[in-house]
């Protein structure tokens, strides 16, 4: 099947290989292909799971959070979601107005919140995951368990070895 991305992406590789450096024709195909894939899957699963459910991929990506780990402080979802702390709120208040999630006091700092799935929201994320996950398992139906574990391992890598001044 020609695309035209990936025929764009070899031309370009193919013409940063003549020139010096700081040209990478190896860089840019890894960081072009990874942007594209990126971009292409939020897209897919922004556009047939979540926003025909009004949400938003950041906004089912804090849902299934607290689904895993139980009520959590709006500042920890922030850190583990490479988020502001201003986008989660954004969503929370989002997420709270339909219902899908609460804010509770905690009972050591009445000041403290945490954000807790309501029984609605723990159902929505239910059925969101099991379409999504057999979603993510056509984009990556190329590749056998291996391949699948090795690109895996080699995408912590590189984010856990990101530079300290990223988000």
């Amino acid at each position: 099947m020609n695309r035209p991305d990936l025929s764009y992406a070899a031309y370009a590789r193919d013409r940063l290989a003549g020139m010096p450096p700081p040209a990478d024709p190896e860089a840019f195909a890894l960081g072009y292909h990874l942007l594209h894939l990126s971009y292409l899957v939020v897209a897919d699963l922004e556009g047939r799971i979540h926003r025909p459910r009004g949400w938003t991929l950041p906004g089912f990506r804090l849902m299934f959070k607290l689904w895993l780990l139980g009520p959590t402080q709006p500042a920890r979802l922030a850190e583990i979601s490479a988020m502001s702390r201003s986008a989660v709120t954004n969503a929370v208040n989002t997420l709270e107005r339909d219902a899908l999630v609460e804010r509770r006091p905690l009972p050591d700092d009445r000041r403290a919140v945490v954000v807790a799935l309501t029984a609605a929201g723990e159902a929505a994320v239910r059925e969101a995951f099991a379409e999504q996950t057999r979603r993510e398992q056509q984009w990556f139906a190329p590749l056998d368990a291996e391949e699948r574990a090795t690109l895996t391992d080699l995408l912590t890598r590189v984010l856990a070895a990101r530079p300290e001044d990223a988000v």
